[in-house]
């Protein structure tokens, strides 16, 4: 299994602070980064390698991945169009370096409960975070279920069958490397802004990819200071105590 781990974004809506740092360098405990929180959560998972996308501030982010004392090895890929693209063309530029293997791959503003961790790499199944004790989110993902399975991931996805969803993945090689195939498609047709989740909405049906139901668990993006604030009171109370 290897890490993927996504951090080419901007991170604007976190206003001054990440003009200093790159987002997944956010504070959300003294001594402790949302980054070095994966980081150490992917060691006890027992993964060795990651791969790490960056765009905004590449040159801090990968110094600071290097000082941490982590056995990890880590693979960068930098996105040269990080501000005019989305995630889905990092995924693209680091293609070469995931096929043939499980991937775990974790937006880099995720922060989640070690028993989240645990849980998805023990999936036996391709598998994505969601959480049935939460109302659906206007702004952020969601996930249509149909038959037990993912049919659709987007922010625009509402009904009642519906679920909060969180970018939180556990893909079997097989299932990834059908993922990644419509990426390249779109890329090739010049889909590049658009979220890598459109992608597997369009071949979904070839694509078993299981709700992994968190309940409760802290397993939440941090995108702007009330996020911050937010996952930081729970970190404490939940992860510290």
């Amino acid at each position: 299994m290897i890490a993927l781990l996504l951090n080419s974004g901007l991170g604007s809506r976190m206003g001054d602070e990440t003009r200093e740092h790159p987002k997944c360098m956010t504070v959300i405990r003294d001594g402790e980064t949302i980054i070095s929180w994966q980081v150490k959560l992917l060691e006890q998972a027992g993964v060795t390698d990651a791969v790490v996308t960056t765009g905004h501030l590449a040159d801090m982010l990968q110094a600071y991945l290097r000082s941490l004392d982590t056995p990890i090895r880590f693979h960068f890929v930098h996105n040269p169009r990080y501000r005019e693209t989305n995630y889905i063309y990092s995924m693209y530029l680091a293609r070469e370096l995931l096929v043939g293997q499980d991937v775990l791959s974790l937006h880099g503003d995720l922060v989640m409960h070690p028993q989240v961790m645990a849980m998805l790499t023990a999936s036996p199944v391709s598998a994505v975070t969601v959480d049935t004790t939460l109302p659906l989110p206007e702004k952020d993902f969601k996930g249509r279920l149909h038959d037990g399975r993912i049919q659709e991931i987007g922010v625009n996805v509402f009904g009642h069958d519906c679920v909060e969803l969180q970018p939180a993945y556990l893909w079997k090689q097989q299932d990834f490397s059908g993922w990644m195939q419509e990426i390249n498609r779109f890329i090739m047709e010049g889909n590049d802004r658009c979220y890598a989740e459109n992608a597997f909405n369009a071949v979904w049906q070839d694509i078993p990819l299981y709700p992994l139901d968190v309940k409760g668990l802290l397993c939440a993006e941090i995108d702007n200071q009330q996020d911050k604030e937010y996952v930081s009171r729970r970190f404490t109370k939940e992860i510290d105590a």
